[in-house]
């Protein structure tokens, strides 16, 4: 992966005419500069996902460059912060980059080594927030589970996934509650070119009534009038993807406010006298049909018909039981490599309830139901450790599904074809893997009969 190219720079210092200057110099060097007097009023601003480096004075009113150093390492020990220091005050720089400083400069100095050490310090800075998304995205493969298994519906939908990852469309995603639209939304992003921008998710159910649009929009002015630069919700997402839950219980104040948001392509923060543009992409979810949200009056029309520009239908499990005795075995790996256990043996009463329950919370039941089981607290687990590992459970799982499909369906290949919604090749594959032989599951009263349909 290439790293990312920054130049975004903090420049802090309490003379105005000095401040200026430097500012001038700085983006004459193709450097975006942000400019404050003080300490404080940079500290509204940069944050742990500043896409930059701080140049600060040491010697300034109220919180000198010493404090700052501090408090910035505090918020984010791989913020690079570059020292400005007269020559009298080299020892004080040296004890700040003792406290986290990355370098110092004595003035006078040239605005080119300034230049240099800035790019250096930029590098570093790009290498430090690449590696962090690297880890989001590697910790974010736990999320890929619910797209985990063979079943025809969760195929498609990892198609349409890849299909839509760099497509730059907006997209709507349907789903019971706990079918994982959330994990169809963050597979879209990890999967195309906004995957090392940030996902923001928003939970439109808990959205306040009061405070709204400061937490969507952001800040320009403070409560007290005075100005201050925070970045809303929405505004979090640029280049990357908001991601919308349950938008039809949004209340109708946020919807409208989002349906601007949607059509122009900006923010336009609290006390700002202009908008910000913004590159976004969308997704939004709805636990139930969003037309009906809509006949009900909860989902705004205009709003809707702007989402549903492409629709994805995330499956329950009732749907994909073929997929359970996988997902679980990948749940239960998880919860006891958190735990650093074994995991249990899995019983005749856990792989009944595995087979037969329809789990109506869907995705988010199972997980649970795995947990309970690797902590030993559910009534149905086995107090037994398994010896097998997460392939041969899986593979034990599928077995006895396909053995007690044919015995229910007394051998009969094509009610187990139904059954199982396998294609035909596919089941005899697995039958030979797993030594089943269909008519040894046939009813002998009646395998003349089948066997030789001339008689009947």
């Amino acid at each position: 992966m290439s790293f990312q190219t920054l130049n975004r720079v903090a420049l802090i210092d309490d003379d105005d005419a000095f401040r200026d200057a430097l500012t001038e110099r700085l983006e004459l060097d193709g450097l975006a500069v942000a400019a404050f007097a003080s300490a404080e009023a940079a500290l509204k601003v940069v944050n742990d996902r500043f896409e930059g480096v701080v140049v600060t004075d040491l010697r300034m009113p109220r919180m000198d460059g010493r404090q700052l150093v501090e408090r910035l390492n505090g918020l984010d020990p791989g913020l690079p912060v570059v020292m400005m220091t007269g020559h009298g005050d080299i020892a004080e720089a040296v004890d700040a980059m003792k406290r986290g400083a990355y370098d110092f400069l004595a003035k006078p100095f040239s605005p080119e080594r300034l230049v240099e050490t800035i790019r250096r310090a930029l590098e570093k800075r790009s290498l430090v927030l690449d590696n962090r998304r690297l880890a989001a995205l590697a910790a974010d493969d736990e999320g890929s589970i619910p797209l985990s298994g063979s079943s025809r519906s969760v195929e498609a939908l990892r198609t349409a996934i890849h299909r839509l990852a760099d497509a730059q469309v907006d997209v709507l995603i349907e789903g019971e509650t706990g079918a994982g639209k959330e994990a169809v939304a963050r597979a879209i992003h990890n999967a195309g070119r906004r995957r090392l921008r940030p996902f923001v998710a928003v939970s439109c159910a808990a959205l306040p009534e009061s405070g709204l649009e400061s937490l969507l929009m952001g800040d320009a002015v403070g409560p007290t009038g005075a100005y201050r630069r925070r970045e809303g919700q929405i505004e979090q997402s640029h280049q990357g993807t908001l991601f919308l839950d349950e938008i039809d219980l949004a209340p109708r104040a946020a919807q409208l406010l989002l349906l601007r948001v949607l059509e122009e392509r900006e923010v336009l923060p609290v006390g700002a006298m202009e908008p910000h543009a913004l590159d976004l992409r969308i997704l939004a979810a709805t636990k139930a049909d969003p037309a009906e949200a809509v006949a009900r009056g909860d989902l705004r029309e205009d709003l809707y018909y702007r989402l549903n520009v492409i629709r994805l239908r995330t499956p329950p499990l009732r749907e994909r039981r073929e997929d359970v005795p996988l997902l679980f075995a990948r749940f239960l790996d998880r919860a006891t490599r958190r735990l650093g256990r074994d995991a249990p043996a899995i019983d005749h009463v856990i792989r009944r309830r595995l087979l037969e329950h329809d789990w109506p919370g869907n995705i988010r039941e199972l997980a649970n139901y795995a947990s309970q089981i690797a902590v030993g607290l559910s009534p149905f687990a086995s107090d037994v450790e398994s010896e097998q590992g997460l392939v041969l459970r899986v593979q034990a799982y599928e077995a006895e599904l396909i053995r007690e499909s044919l015995t229910r369906h007394e051998g009969d290949i094509r009610r187990v074809l139904a059954d199982l919604q396998l294609p035909r090749k596919t089941l005899y594959d697995k039958m030979a893997r797993h030594g089943l032989v269909p008519a040894a599951h046939r009813n002998p009263s009646r395998a003349v009969d089948r066997d030789n349909p001339s008689l009947d």
